[in-house]
């Protein structure tokens, strides 16, 4: 059984552009993008184009590597993000989640909606989300 929707929202003080390019700029990604403590990115590959895929590849000592997969489906930068998402080790099934960037005086607020992630991986999915987007405001400070 799947959840319908699940929503993470944060807010930086960072300019709308700011943040939006932290998720389509490889240099910037590979440092939040599926990051864990004591893994390392070895691979992040970025066409944030609709119809374009990206693939980022987490070594994680107690897992080996992890590849995060997906396609864009919508880019209005600043205010959105859309596009597939999978990790192949642990499901076939591709998710969608969203970005909605709004503006907040000299700052922003990301709210980040992820759909179709089933139950059994709900808990898990709001804890990664929670530490990629605080990891943002330290990979663009």
């Amino acid at each position: 059984m799947t959840e319908p929707v699940l929503r993470v929202t944060r807010d930086y003080e960072f300019a709308a552009e700011t943040v939006f390019d932290a998720w389509i700029d490889p240099a910037t990604a590979r440092r939040f993008l599926f990051a864990t403590e004591d893994g390392e990115v070895v691979r992040c590959d970025i066409d944030a184009r609709p119809g374009g895929r990206f693939t980022i590849v987490d070594r994680r000592p107690e897992d080996g590597e992890i590849e995060h997969v997906g396609e864009y489906l919508e880019v209005d930068r600043p205010r959105r993000l859309v596009f597939t998402f999978g990790v192949p080790k642990y499901s076939p099934d591709m998710t969608t989640v969203t970005l909605d960037i709004a503006r907040r005086g000299s700052g922003c607020t990301l709210t980040l909606t992820h759909q179709g992630v089933p139950a059994e991986w709900r808990e898990q999915t709001v804890q990664g989300w929670g530490m990629i987007l605080a990891g943002l405001a330290r990979a663009v400070t």
